[in-house]
Parts: structure tokens; C-alpha cells; sequence
């Protein structure tokens, strides 16, 4: 597998969780976050952490095999102009328990054996645009559409999903008490190729 390949499969590994540990100096804490649409990560922060000097993302935990993420956090305010980014957080995640917002601008990343150029994981998503038409038309006209794409692709049964995310890899549902990952069969770089290829899920997962 050659360094592009690597690159890629580290970006949608970031892409595809939503739960992370964050060592701040010496404390380590559990972190919900979103990959706000120019690529960046986001969270609800604690003072502590802004004010840490040394900052490291575990993703999806502190633990041997874990993707490692030097980051450093830049704050940013709910009512100011990233306030987008902080209600798409709420729509994943619920109600925040801290009050202060960042992003997490990645300086550089391990994945497996390999250090990674943390600019190499920020990527814009080409469906931001459509976005929130595509989750309305899932959830309100395709729900038991998107029942079927859990059980199947994303092995896991939801009662009532709620999809509230997506990107080329991928739609990300909120589940009673997690958000679930569930991959796409191939990439979807626009909102005429995700009409496509959730309809082809769809049919396949009510054909299997």
C-alpha cells in the first residue's frame, strides 16, 4: 500500500468515528466530535484543555492500535459566525456538557506505522451544500430505507435512526445512544451520485 493509500484510509477512519479520548498534559477525557464541512474537527471543550500545551486526540480511545492526532485547539464562539458548527454538534451529539468551543487543527497524525502531514486530513466535504436536504429527504421520506441501510451496512439494528450527517464515504445516523457510521458502497462526490447510491443500498439491503 503506497503513502496516498495510507493517507486516505486515515481520513476516513477520522471520518468514520465520533467519539475520541483527548490527552491534555497529564488528564485524559472522553470527547464527543463532529468534522465540521471545511474538514476540521469540532467539540465542546474545557477551559483546561484550551489552555493545555500539550494536546493529543485518540481516536476512537486511549489505547495500543488507537490513531494518534497532535492537535492543536483553536476556540471559537456558539453565537459568533461558527455558530453552524456548533448546532450541527448539538444535532449529532445532544446537549453539550462544557460550554466553550474549538476546533481541532491537526498537526500531524499516526496511523498504524506511519506519520501523516496533518493537512492531508483536513478535506473539505463536497456535500455540505446538500447536506440537510439529503438527511430530510432520508428521514422524512426513506425511513424505513435507512432502517435497512443500518441493518445491512452498518450492522446494526436502529429502531429509529436519525440520519444527520454525510460525506463521500459515507452517512453518519444517530442511533438511541451513539451515532453510527454506515460506509458507502463507493465514493459519492455529489448529491446526484449519494441519490444514486443510497437508492442502490436501499434495494440491495431489502433484496439480502
Amino acid at each position: 500500500m503506497n503513502h496516498a493509500e495510507v493517507v486516505d484510509q486515515a481520513w476516513e477512519f477520522l471520518r468514520g468515528h465520533s467519539r475520541c479520548e483527548l490527552r491534555f498534559d497529564e488528564h485524559v477525557r472522553p470527547i464527543k466530535y463532529i468534522v465540521a464541512s471545511d474538514g476540521r474537527p469540532a467539540a465542546p471543550v474545557m477551559v483546561a484543555m484550551l489552555e493545555a500545551v500539550d494536546c493529543v486526540l485518540f481516536v476512537p480511545e486511549c489505547s495500543e492500535g488507537a490513531m494518534e492526532l497532535q492537535v492543536t485547539l483553536l476556540p471559537f464562539h456558539e453565537r459568533g459566525e461558527d455558530g453552524a458548527v456548533a448546532d450541527r454538534w448539538r444535532i449529532y451529539h445532544g446537549d453539550p456538557d462544557d460550554v466553550r468551543w474549538a476546533y481541532f487543527l491537526i498537526d500531524a497524525a499516526r496511523f498504524g506505522e506511519m506519520v501523516i502531514d496533518g493537512e492531508a486530513l483536513i478535506r473539505p466535504n463536497p456535500l455540505a451544500a446538500d447536506e440537510s436536504r439529503l438527511c430530510r429527504y432520508m428521514n422524512q421520506d426513506h425511513a424505513e430505507a435507512l432502517r435497512r441501510l443500518c441493518a445491512r451496512f452498518g450492522q446494526m439494528a436502529v429502531e429509529q435512526p436519525v440520519m444527520v450527517g454525510i460525506d463521500p464515504m459515507g452517512i453518519d445516523v444517530r442511533a438511541r445512544f451513539q451515532v453510527l457510521r454506515v460506509p458507502a458502497t463507493e465514493p459519492m462526490n455529489n448529491a446526484e451520485d449519494a441519490m444514486r447510491v443510497l437508492h442502490a443500498m436501499s434495494s440491495a439491503a431489502q433484496s439480502g
